[in-house]
């Protein structure tokens, strides 16, 4: 297992580890019933908290933030000299966590995205990890749910008997999720948005070649140029800019955490 600690990339704490590792202490909250929330970032999770310090600070509240992005890992070995060799996907991730929790019996729960594509989604991790126990699954409600909603989504979490959950609301709202939620389920909250929509194959992932060289976003431009544009056209410079001014010294930016923020109503 790999375990650098965590560094701030662009003001938000990532956690320089590995797979091993990440599944590893998933699997130990769970099975010790703890809150502990995970985001994997790439390079717009990344940018979300830099330009919002109220975001940043959500961030650097959940407990592990991995390396979902080639630039994100490229920044740690740059920056800090972490030695990762590879970055932390997170539908590769899922796919681990599904594993580790069918060979333990753990129960699982699905929460976000459409109800088509969490039946696609349940059936195919069904079949692909035998033994695997999905007890609940719940899309989202696409606005911001009232208090009384809340409750009864936790509720509904509990009393199904899951152990993790895994929330794919997109980006930066799965991650608003899992800091809110925290403090109310005692289990690990994995955002890890698109890996729902691959895993239920409603979106293709990028050929592997273009993930290794960090091109994921261009094939993902590609499929969406109007949706995405903003994103990776305006994100993407401005990451490698700030990176550079972090790595030269000539910016540091400030190293937020969540003490005093008020808690407001998630989407759900």
């Amino acid at each position: 297992m790999m375990n650098q600690g965590k560094h701030a990339i662009c003001g938000v704490n990532i956690a320089a580890v590995d797979y091993e590792s990440a599944v590893h202490f998933i699997m130990d909250a769970a099975r010790r019933q703890q809150p502990y929330a995970v985001s994997a970032l790439a390079v717009h999770g990344v940018m979300t908290g830099y330009l919002d310090p109220e975001h940043r600070r959500r961030l650097n509240g959940l407990d592990l933030v991995v390396p979902d992005g080639q630039p994100v890992r490229w920044g740690l070995n740059l920056i800090y000299k972490t030695g990762l060799k590879e970055r932390v996907y997170g539908p590769e991730l899922t796919l681990r966590v599904a594993q580790a929790a069918a060979k333990q019996r753990i129960p699982i729960y699905l929460y976000g995205s459409k109800m088509e594509t969490l039946e696609l989604f349940e059936r195919n991790l069904a079949e692909k990890f035998k033994g695997l126990v999905i007890a609940g699954k719940e899309p989202s409600k696409f606005r911001s749910l009232t208090p009384e909603e809340k409750a009864e989504v936790v509720s509904r979490i509990k009393a199904s008997g899951a152990q993790i959950v895994f929330v794919g609301l997109g980006c930066p709202r799965q991650e608003v999720w899992a800091f809110e939620y925290r403090e109310l389920l005692n289990m690990p909250l994995l955002a890890v948005g698109a890996a729902f929509d691959f895993h239920a194959g409603t979106l293709r992932q990028a050929p592997p070649w273009m993930q290794r060289r960090g091109l994921e976003w261009l094939y993902r431009f590609i499929q969406e140029p109007s949706r995405l544009w903003k994103r990776y056209m305006y994100l993407n410079p401005l990451y490698l800019i700030t990176l550079f001014g972090e790595f030269t010294g000539i910016r540091k930016i400030p190293n937020l955490h969540p003490t005093g923020m008020e808690t407001e109503r998630s989407f759900g």
